[in-house]
């Protein structure tokens, strides 16, 4: 759950913090004897117009396939978005097998690759800077598409009302609903949540941070860069045209300090940014204050993933369990294994020294008391479960009550017994439920209002 607030001033503390992180995580690969990984379905390359994906990696693979990477970004729809066309992106290195014949073909394949009109068309409809290294060719090739940290997804057609009268679908279109993942997530974890809200008119953007960014972080590092294009992202498209809105949509730990630290650059850029924000929905969080225990739980988690007792919700021994809302109930609640039982210690001990360094503690104190007292006057949305073992159900509610005590308008929902930021797999008809109801008394309410004025 740590992300780049860890760090604004941790540049002398990264290789200190780094090396115990690296040595946690061999713990954790220890800790499994079977896949570590998560056995879910390679994603496919999404080939619809309603996602459109922007790279941040400097290198990427292209595969002999004529499917390419590249051959899935539409260029017409980027240059749709006025944003894109000033953002700066080094041309990719490409990874490309050269034949084994003792010719010289790397200057061959430069040429025929450069002057492709594929790539041409696309990095000038974008006006994309030109690679200040020459590509680098390979013996071998890259089967693997590298994950990205950042990707646009443009409302699904059958969503929007091309005929223009409906108020509610103008409303849906001039809106973006920001996902900001968990620790350890994925685009392709994100992409259920994105499609969701694009099946419904509205754009979304799915953010996530690498492991390796959190673990190697530096101060001015890869992390803050990641969080700073974001930002001059959403700025740049929120003043193209008056009206427009964003709606956060943060999980777990990383995802709330995210958003913290996304609204305190909002505040030194443009104080006025703060009003564009119709609404947060925050999925298994918050924590107030730092708290070892709760970082601890976080890292075993992203370290471990389906192994970890974090992912494990609880059993209830009857029916009528379930819809018991205190937390308070009987209960089979399986046990950590003695590898986890051990690796979690480890990391209790370390974020217990960590959290309490006076740059990190100062850092992480600015950032939560901002979503503490300084959050938009917007409302908010917090699903969270009796269940989790990453962010206890008491902290959720301690935090909403004073939330209220504030004056703002909160909704809360307790899954009871669903695991950390698994609430929509587990129960979704629950899940867009609350979504649904949200976004319709918040982002949706003026324009029914409008049309229920007309009516009359």
């Amino acid at each position: 759950m740590v992300v780049s607030v860890l760090g604004v001033q941790m540049g002398s503390l990264s290789g200190i913090i780094q090396r115990p992180l690296a040595a946690a995580a061999a713990v954790a690969v220890a800790s499994v004897s079977a896949d570590f990984s998560v056995k879910l379905p390679s994603p496919s390359l999404d080939t619809s117009s309603t996602s459109e994906q922007i790279e941040t990696s400097a290198s990427h693979s292209l595969p002999e396939s004529k499917s390419s990477l590249l051959g899935h970004i539409s260029a017409s729809k980027l240059a749709n978005l006025s944003f894109v066309s000033r953002i700066r992106v080094p041309l990719p290195s490409v990874n490309f097998p050269v034949p084994n014949s003792g010719r010289n073909f790397p200057n061959v394949l430069c040429s025929s690759v450069a002057s492709s009109p594929l790539l041409v068309n696309l990095y000038q409809s974008a006006e994309l800077a030109k690679a200040s290294e020459p590509a680098v060719f390979t013996e071998s090739i890259s089967t693997s598409v590298p994950d990205v940290l950042y990707r646009w997804h443009l409302p699904e057609p059958s969503a929007i009302d091309v005929s223009g009268t409906s108020d509610c679908s103008s409303a849906k279109s001039r809106t973006v609903v920001v996902l900001l993942g968990w620790l350890g997530s994925k685009q392709k974890h994100l992409k259920r949540y994105a499609e969701w809200y694009t099946s419904r008119g509205y754009h979304a953007i799915t953010f996530t941070f690498p492991m390796i960014d959190v673990i190697s972080y530096q101060s001015g590092g890869k992390a803050e860069q990641n969080i700073d294009m974001l930002v001059n992202h959403l700025a740049d498209w929120l003043e193209e045209e008056h009206g427009k809105n964003l709606v956060f949509h943060t999980f777990s730990n990383t995802g709330w300090l995210t958003y913290g630290v996304i609204l305190e650059k909002f505040q030194k850029q443009d104080p006025s940014l703060m009003g564009r924000i119709g609404g947060c929905i925050v999925d298994s969080a918050p924590v107030a204050a730092p708290d070892p225990q709760v970082w601890a739980s976080g890292f075993s988690a992203a370290f471990l993933k389906k192994h970890s007792i974090a992912t494990k919700g609880f059993a209830s021994s009857s029916e009528s369990d379930m819809g018991a809302l205190d937390g308070k109930r009987e209960v089979s609640e399986p046990k950590p294994a003695i590898t986890e039982a051990a690796l979690l210690l480890v990391l209790e001990k370390f974020f217990g020294v960590v959290l309490n360094f006076p740059g990190v503690n100062r850092r992480l104190s600015d950032v939560l008391g901002l979503l503490s007292s300084g959050q938009p006057s917007c409302p908010q949305l917090y699903m969270y479960s009796s269940a989790d073992r990453v962010i206890p159900a008491d902290y959720v509610e301690s935090f909403i009550e004073r939330q209220k005590g504030c004056g703002r308008e909160v909704r809360a929902c307790n899954f009871v017994s669903t695991p950390h930021v698994d609430h929509f797999r587990n129960d979704p008809k629950l899940y867009t439920s609350q979504l649904t109801q949200f976004l319709d008394d918040c982002v949706l309410s003026c324009c029914k209002n409008s049309s229920s004025t007309l009516k009359h």
